[in-house]
């Protein structure tokens, strides 16, 4: 048996190896599905997750390397899509096909959480996230909205 906090909960898992993705304890064994697949190795972003604060890519991070950290997914971001970064993903309409954005939203709320007056240069060097829909500028407008929010 293997424990594992997630979103401020601890979860036993049994006969899950210790080299599982996160992803797929996240989404298969404990049924939170906002975190995405989409490359399976470590290019794309679409599974970023926070691991005691910083932004990793869950497919290529095992239960082994997680241990007793915090892991926070965008369920645990916030229950009512409260967050600044939620929000102004919402004012900006950032989303097309909307599939990288829960990976987006989980890098911006990291990048801000030590930044909260980026620079578009901040932004474009923490945001390493891929959008195959192009909405980077609606994504760095509502990085700068959430900055804003988050300074006051």
């Amino acid at each position: 048996m293997t424990r594992i906090n997630v979103n401020g909960e601890a979860h036993e898992l049994v006969d899950v190896a210790d080299t599982t993705p996160l992803l797929w304890i996240l989404r298969d064994h404990l049924g939170l599905t906002g975190t995405k697949y989409g490359c399976g190795v470590s290019e794309c972003g679409a599974c970023t997750v926070h691991i005691d604060g910083a932004a990793r890519q869950s497919c290529v991070t095992t239960l082994s390397e997680v241990g007793d950290a915090q892991v926070v997914t965008i369920e645990g971001l916030s229950a009512d899509g409260s967050h600044p970064v939620q929000k102004a993903w919402k004012q900006h309409s950032v989303p097309q096909c909307g599939y990288c954005q829960v990976g987006q939203m989980m890098a911006a709320a990291a990048m801000l959480r030590d930044n909260t007056s980026p620079s578009d240069a901040d932004i474009d060097e923490s945001m390493w996230n891929i959008c195959r829909c192009g909405t980077y500028p609606r994504i760095r407008a509502a990085v700068k909205t959430a900055a804003q929010e988050l300074r006051k």
